[in-house]
């Protein structure tokens, strides 16, 4: 009787055993409730509690974490709709607050960013959202780390990653840039013939601003316009008298209006 009371006792002591044993990972740490109350922290490697009075509530990672914010519709200051996703890095420097001060730790940092992302895009325009996203990402960091700081974690990093309107204001802005594309292309192209004037006047030592050098580019526009409609396969000759074409030119640019009819002697009339 008394040997089989011992082999009981004895297994009992060894399942005793075996139950106290806890061993907790590299980089973790774990808590100990005895009773129903807070009593120690348990460090990585091996470590004993007492079975039956003690229990291990929770076993976390101390080093930094990724917390992933999937795209969220926001607007803008100027009304427009975009979505916005965000990367936060995190670490759990009290695990006793982070277990006890919030019921789930990482859903507040997501709740937090979420509400904070909506409201410092709400106080910009669409440009500056693009242009300020370093600064967006300071002030999460700022705003995140103050709201945690009772939760017993550190936001060590935030990353603004995506910030994407709506196909419409897309096709809108790229609208816009072709349109602010095209009007530089043509001031360009304006800059450049009044160059080249410059540089023909020059050539040809005469006023830009002179009849003479008028005289010179209509008769030079008139020359290429007949050499490009030569080249076409759709051309047709036209014969006129040079004299009228002279008069014409010439009473076109000293701005008298050219009747194109002439008098006996070859000179042109006027009405």
């Amino acid at each position: 009787m008394l040997q089989a009371f011992l082999a009981i006792l004895a297994l009992i002591s060894a399942i005793g055993l075996v139950g106290s044993i806890r061993v907790i990972k590299e980089a973790h740490e774990a808590l100990v409730e005895r009773l129903g109350r807070y009593h120690r922290r348990l460090k990585p490697g091996l470590n004993f509690i007492v079975p039956f009075i003690e229990t291990i509530v929770i076993e976390a990672l101390m080093s930094e974490r990724v917390l992933e914010v999937p795209p969220q519709q926001a607007i803008t200051k100027d009304s427009v709709s975009l979505k916005a996703d965000a990367v936060v890095y995190w670490q759990i420097l009290d695990l006793r607050r982070a277990y006890y001060a919030i019921d789930n730790v990482e859903m507040g940092i997501r709740n937090l960013i979420l509400t904070m992302l909506r409201s410092d895009i709400g106080q910009m325009n669409l440009d500056e959202t693009f242009a300020s996203r370093k600064e967006i990402n300071q002030s999460l960091l700022r705003q995140l780390d103050e709201g945690t700081g009772t939760w017993g974690v550190k936001i060590t990093r935030v990353e603004v990653r995506d910030i994407t309107p709506a196909k419409t204001v897309i096709d809108s802005m790229e609208l816009e840039r072709a349109a602010e594309i095209r009007k530089r292309a043509a001031i360009l192209d304006a800059q450049g013939s009044a160059e080249s004037m410059e540089i023909l006047a020059q050539a040809l030592k005469l006023d830009p601003n002179s009849r003479e050098f008028l005289k010179f580019l209509v008769a030079q526009r008139y020359v290429e316009a007949n050499q490009k409609l030569g080249e076409s396969p759709n051309s047709k000759v036209v014969f006129m008298d040079p004299k009228a074409l002279t008069h014409a030119m010439a009473e076109l640019i000293e701005g008298q209006p050219y009747t194109g009819e002439s008098d006996t002697n070859g000179n042109s009339s006027h009405r």
